[in-house]
């Protein structure tokens, strides 16, 4: 278990509950020129099956949403916004009609709703199956799903090309509670996971680096322990490192300067530390890194570290991870503060670039 210092723990309560249950995200102002029958975004990328590099299409259709973030969701998660209301039958096929136009037969096909796949509120069952038809001939075909959406039932009607992501994030019960706000357990995740490999089905698994209220070093060493309690029930474990979404609570103590996105150097200890130490392929693919919001190091290094961690991801060898930086010891010296003070806030920042910061 992640040991949370006291005053994280006290800004747990002091403030991040507050937070979750007292902010009122803002109105999205683009939900209104948003088509339900377009998808959010398409594009191609690369990734691996069957052990070797292909080309991926990944999709990210416009649904009604995650039911969880309707609820408050979890305080890193901005996907609220990218959901529509009453979105119909129709659209999601017209969706989907789109997504073949721009099919050229890639190998691995992504499906993203900004929720859960197989919650039917989302993409209903006949959607659903036609979607899966459809994508029938690619080698894997991967989506998200929520575990209280997936059950033996559930899993008997999927093909076996069929990969599920689950957002398991920490193993940590207390950090999934008081520093994401997830709203099922670690042993949900190994539950779910456990009777997806159980059905011949493939499982990635996505860990998150930094929720709030972590300081870096407690925060590597709960994800390494994550990698450890995933491994068994996954094929694939994707380190995401938080980047800091619009309208979220992450957003909201970012601005304070009370968080600090987690750095580059944390996230390659992680990967070097686990390689070779469990089967599970691990990966990762970090979003805005090199920003302020995302993972980032001194500025100078960013890129260079960001390269040297899309080779591992491929190759798995840890030696692709040899990267250096005089940023080093800054990094070691950040964490040596955070422990010193007793505190998770952005050290570098401070309040007097508050208001900087605010964009």
């Amino acid at each position: 278990m992640a040991n949370i210092t006291n005053a994280c723990v006290a800004r747990t309560h002091a403030t991040s509950i507050y937070c979750i249950l007292a902010y009122v995200e803002p109105e999205n102002k683009m939900k209104e020129k948003r088509s339900p029958s377009e998808l959010e975004t398409l594009w191609k990328e690369k990734d691996m099956s069957a052990g070797k590099e292909v080309d991926a299409m990944v999709m990210i259709m416009r649904t009604n949403g995650c039911v969880w973030a309707k609820t408050g969701g979890c305080t890193m998660c901005g996907y609220k916004t990218a959901s529509l209301n009453n979105v119909k039958e129709s659209d999601l096929l017209a969706q989907l009609d789109q997504a073949l136009s721009r099919y050229k037969g890639e190998p691995f096909v992504k499906i993203y709703t900004s929720g859960s796949f197989l919650d039917e509120n989302e993409i209903p069952l006949s959607v659903r199956e036609k979607i899966l038809d459809a994508f029938s001939g690619c080698e894997r075909l991967l989506f998200e799903s929520r575990p209280e959406f997936i059950t033996e039932d559930v899993l008997a009607q999927l093909p076996k090309n069929v990969t599920i992501a689950l957002g398991m994030e920490s193993s940590d019960p207390d950090v999934m509670e008081h520093c994401i706000r997830k709203g099922f357990t670690p042993d949900d995740s190994k539950r779910v996971g456990t009777m997806i490999k159980a059905a011949g089905l493939s499982v990635r698994t996505y860990l998150l680096l930094k929720p709030i209220n972590m300081q870096e070093k407690t925060a590597i060493e709960s994800a390494i322990e994550s990698v450890r309690f995933a491994a068994p029930f996954s094929d694939e474990i994707s380190i995401n490192p938080v980047n800091v979404q619009r309208a979220t609570v992450t957003e909201r103590l970012w601005k304070r300067g009370e968080y600090r996105s987690p750095w580059i150097w944390s996230l390659i200890d992680v990967l070097k530390r686990c390689s070779g130490t469990v089967d599970a392929r691990l990966m990762s693919s970090p979003s805005g890194g090199g920003s302020q919001r995302g993972v980032h190091n001194c500025g100078k290094c960013d890129q260079a570290a960001l390269a040297a961690i899309e080779k591992f991801s491929f190759s798995q060898d840890v030696n692709d991870l040899d990267v250096s930086c005089e940023c080093l010891n800054a990094w070691n010296e950040y964490m040596d503060s955070e422990m010193a003070l007793g505190t998770a806030t952005d050290l570098d920042r401070g309040l007097s670039s508050d208001l900087i910061i605010r964009m």
